[in-house]
């Protein structure tokens, strides 16, 4: 097991353009700069088809846009795309596709991939052949489509964006040239001629980018997680014996991206390896993640399902070019345990998530048992929090 404990200082934050505002005072079109064009995929698109879109464009989620006036938006909303010059709606967002959503599907009913056999009988292309408006929902991410909108909000800052990504959003279309007026914050009813995505991640790469020595966040970055309130001492984990299908099955129904992965208990012999087991105070050592099966084309799907989740990561991840892939995509190439401890300062954290491109650590003590983990909501929330603090101060 590789542990990744590497110290950072304040030093990182001091390389931004120092002459520019505060970081405070950033709106929300700063962080849309060299923004790519969006990435979707239409409503009729096969699960097949979204997979390989997801994994050529080395992202967990995409929306799924489909003809105006024929579906319900994800919660109720209505994001449009509209024609930028007569305002005719040319499409509707009705949802997101995770990478969670597919393995999920994928999975189905574990009874019947068992008895029918994961190896033989298992009708993988019948099941990656289904449109994917058929999953929408079937993981609560999917439901959770949101926009920000800078056009009509001029003053929409950063903090603003901290706000509504430390509620657990993890991403939401920022439209441009959006014909809507007088609406500010989070929306449910949007029109624009073309969007983008800006996620979690994308806020915290700024904050680690532009951050500037000197300024309001020395004092923040340089304090601890656990001063901060960051951690959350409640982890739920998966143990070395379970199985990839059994996995997937437990993060959907927990709504987790990602689990660690524990030793198994010599002393608990009914401990249940189908199930989620409480990881607070076991010895950590790995991760299982939809980050990880990313790179896996559906065609191989069949292999990994009854294998454990440990040999997956062991082994299926050595893959040269899944490595190669992963690589590219800013992921762990090895079963390497990406974790942080309680006593480490906000900006090592920052660097480590942005650095190892992961959406959480795991917190762990000298000896490598699990106290907790930080999510990227938890490093936003607290950041804001802490600007806001400062500022009133």
């Amino acid at each position: 097991m590789q542990q990744t404990m590497e110290h950072s200082t304040a030093k990182h934050y001091s390389e931004g353009d120092q002459s520019t505002q505060r970081l405070r005072d950033k709106k929300l079109g700063d962080l849309m700069v060299n923004k790519r064009r969006l990435v979707e995929v239409p409503y009729t698109a096969s699960l097949a088809h979204t997979m390989n879109t997801l994994v050529a464009n080395k992202v967990l989620a995409v929306p799924v846009a489909a003809p105006p006036g024929q579906w319900i938006g994800a919660g109720g909303s209505m994001i449009m795309e509209a024609d930028k010059h007569t305002g005719t709606v040319r499409k509707h967002y009705i949802g997101l596709a995770t990478m969670l959503d597919l393995l999920a599907h994928i999975a189905g009913n574990e009874d019947q991939l068992m008895d029918e056999g994961v190896h033989d009988g298992f009708d993988l292309d019948q099941k990656m052949s289904v449109p994917v408006s058929s999953i929408i929902g079937h993981c609560l991410e999917g439901l959770s489509l949101w926009t920000l909108n800078p056009n009509t909000s001029p003053n929409f800052s950063i903090l603003d964006c901290m706000e509504v990504f430390s509620k657990g959003i993890h991403r939401a279309l920022v439209p441009v040239d959006s014909h809507m007026d007088n609406v500010s914050g989070v929306e449910l009813v949007e029109s624009a001629s073309s969007y983008r995505m800006l996620t979690q991640m994308d806020v915290l790469r700024f904050v680690k980018e532009h951050g500037t020595s000197g300024s309001e966040l020395d004092n923040i970055i340089s304090s601890t997680v656990s001063d901060l309130g960051a951690v959350t001492e409640r982890v739920f984990a998966i143990t070395d014996r379970t199985k990839v299908i059994d996995a997937i099955k437990c993060m959907r129904i927990a709504l987790l991206n990602a689990v660690p992965i524990v030793r198994s208990s010599d002393t608990d012999n009914e401990e249940d390896h189908k199930q989620l087991v409480n990881g607070r105070g076991r010895q950590a050592i790995g991760t299982f993640s939809a980050t990880d099966l990313r790179g896996c084309h559906f065609a191989t799907l069949q292999t990994w399902l009854p294998m454990s989740a440990l040999d997956y990561t062991e082994t299926v991840l050595a893959n040269p070019l899944l490595a190669a892939f992963n690589n590219a995509a800013g992921s762990p190439t090895t079963r390497e345990l990406v974790a942080c401890r309680a006593d480490s300062s906000l900006g090592e954290v920052i660097d480590k998530v942005v650095s190892k491109h992961v959406h959480r650590l795991w917190v762990v003590d000298q000896q490598g048992l699990l106290k907790g983990l930080i999510s990227l909501t938890d490093i936003i929330r607290v950041l804001r929090l802490a600007i806001l603090s400062e500022q009133n101060a």
